[in-house]
């Protein structure tokens, strides 16, 4: 899968498929994006492959308190992926809207649902949640293998 800004200085491409895909439903998601919620792939950020261009890095506080570190086109400043301080570097939360096909990217999950806006209607077809999840229930055990094993490479010296 490739994506880009909305500009097109910055392309990207994943390398793999992602780990898991959230449709995240709280406050500070719907101001990010703007919509009624954020849509994010979780992939290794090693499995993120720039194609052209190089974004810049913006610090973003987060509801956590915690932040992120949002990367951005230095032009357009659309949000293309972003590194949260739970997972830090080694993982990238991919923005699915800017993904040439996003709908090669569906919500495996909704999350935060308890502040969803009342319209939204919540598919049936997909877990909802009313805050956030444990992955041993919810991920495919092939995306639990490969965050284990990316836990691994991060932890040799």
């Amino acid at each position: 899968m490739e994506g880009r800004c909305t500009c097109g200085k910055i392309r990207y491409r994943l390398t793999d498929t992602p780990l898991f895909v959230h449709a995240c439903h709280c406050t500070w998601c719907q101001r990010e994006s703007g919509g009624p919620h954020a849509i994010n792939a979780m992939i290794e950020a090693d499995r993120v492959e720039l194609l052209s261009g190089a974004p810049i890095e913006i610090d973003t506080p987060s509801s956590s308190g915690k932040g992120q570190i949002v990367l951005r086109c230095p032009d357009c400043h659309v949000a293309l992926w972003s590194h949260y301080s739970g997972a830090g570097r080694a993982m990238a939360f991919v923005r699915v809207g800017t993904l040439d096909n996003p709908a090669a990217c569906p919500p495996d999950i909704h999350i935060f649902t308890a502040t969803r806006l009342p319209w939204y209607a919540l598919p049936e077809s997909v877990p909802a949640v009313p805050e956030y999840y444990r992955r041993s229930e919810h991920w495919p055990p092939e995306s639990l293998a490969r965050r284990e094993a990316l836990i691994a490479r991060q932890a040799k010296p």
